[in-house]
């Protein structure tokens, strides 16, 4: 029988064996250290690789990343932690203006392969500060890579490709996939960046989705199933670089696509994704592209209240019925 690890282990398995293959690799954040996170998970890197490679650093975002960037153009392979994802507003200077232009205006001279993991998303009830799901803020970057795994396996491979990456990789961890449940992938798993996996095949619809919307999907197809419906669930793994050709060879099956995103509808990264369905597969389609986003207000703290506001897979359900019937 295959080990079972959690979401939470595989962020630090996946490190710990990017750290064992190459000793540039280095971690810096807030409590990552003997702490092992705040959401434990960079448990154990520090009593395996000590204080000289995993860096505790003070409350300052601006300086984890300032940092990290140097530390990047200098040789080091820096793994860098934002506690939570709303908070690399704080530092959003160096990932929008510094980080992702360098590589460009040295003509190449210079790289920045640094990682920057945070932990994304709601539906714990944290609150309007500590619960927003932000990759579409950086899609808004060019020269950014996006990496936002759904399953344990994912973490691990996709970790591994991110930290080789020559280019800045942010690394969305969600925080309500954290103690889910997966199969550790073999020693040297490596995921490349921009190849979409479908993670359910089916005739009917297709389903693009992203980290915590990929159960939520997997779950409505299962109930789908049940009255004959064949749900094709696409998990993107990545926005950047995003794998249109797996969406559109599952549309040219099915015809029909829902988007399911956690981002807020106005400004989601489900926009981009119809937006090219449209340009380069209209002919596919039999149906007008849907989406289940999240609204577009602050998060609220009330759990029942939340639900509202975020996909579900009740949500999920109806768009699915709806677009059947179109």
């Amino acid at each position: 029988m295959a080990d079972v690890i959690t979401y939470r282990e595989a962020v630090s398995e996946g490190i710990a064996r990017e750290m064992r293959r190459d000793r540039s690799v280095v971690c810096l954040g807030e409590d990552i250290g003997a702490a092992g996170g705040v959401f434990k998970t960079t448990a154990g890197l520090f009593a395996e690789f000590g204080g000289e490679r995993v860096w505790d650093t003070p409350i300052s975002e601006q300086a984890i990343v300032g940092m990290a960037m140097g530390a990047a153009m200098t040789g080091i392979r820096p793994v860098a932690e934002i506690m939570f994802s709303d908070f690399l507003a704080c530092c959003w200077d160096y990932l929008a203006n510094e980080i992702p232009k360098m590589r460009y205006m040295t003509g190449g001279q210079v790289t920045v392969p640094l990682v920057v993991r945070t932990a994304n998303g709601g539906g714990l009830g944290f609150g309007a500060q500590h619960s927003q799901s932000v990759e579409n803020w950086a899609l808004a970057v060019p020269g950014l890579k996006i990496v936002a795994p759904s399953n344990p396996s994912d973490v691990i491979g996709l970790m591994a490709a991110a930290i080789r990456s020559d280019d800045p990789v942010l690394f969305f961890e969600h925080k309500g996939l954290m103690a889910s449940k997966g199969e550790a992938p073999p020693a040297e798993h490596l995921v490349p960046l921009g190849q979409a996996a479908v993670a359910r095949e089916g005739g009917d619809v297709t389903v693009v989705a992203l980290a915590s919307t990929v159960p939520l999907a997997l779950a409505a197809a299962d109930r789908l199933a049940a009255d004959g419906i064949g749900v094709e669930v696409i998990d993107l793994r990545c926005l950047v670089p995003l794998d249109m050709a797996t969406v559109l060879a599952s549309l040219g099956k099915t015809s029909r696509l829902l988007i399911v995103e956690e981002n807020p509808y106005q400004g989601g990264w489900g926009g981009t994704v119809a937006a090219i369905v449209a340009d380069e597969g209209f002919e596919l389609l039999d149906a007008p592209v849907r989406r289940v986003a999240s609204e577009c207000v602050p998060l609220p703290f009330a759990d029942a209240l939340e639900d509202e506001v975020i996909p579900t897979t009740a949500k999920v359900i109806a768009a699915l019925r709806t677009l059947l019937a179109y």
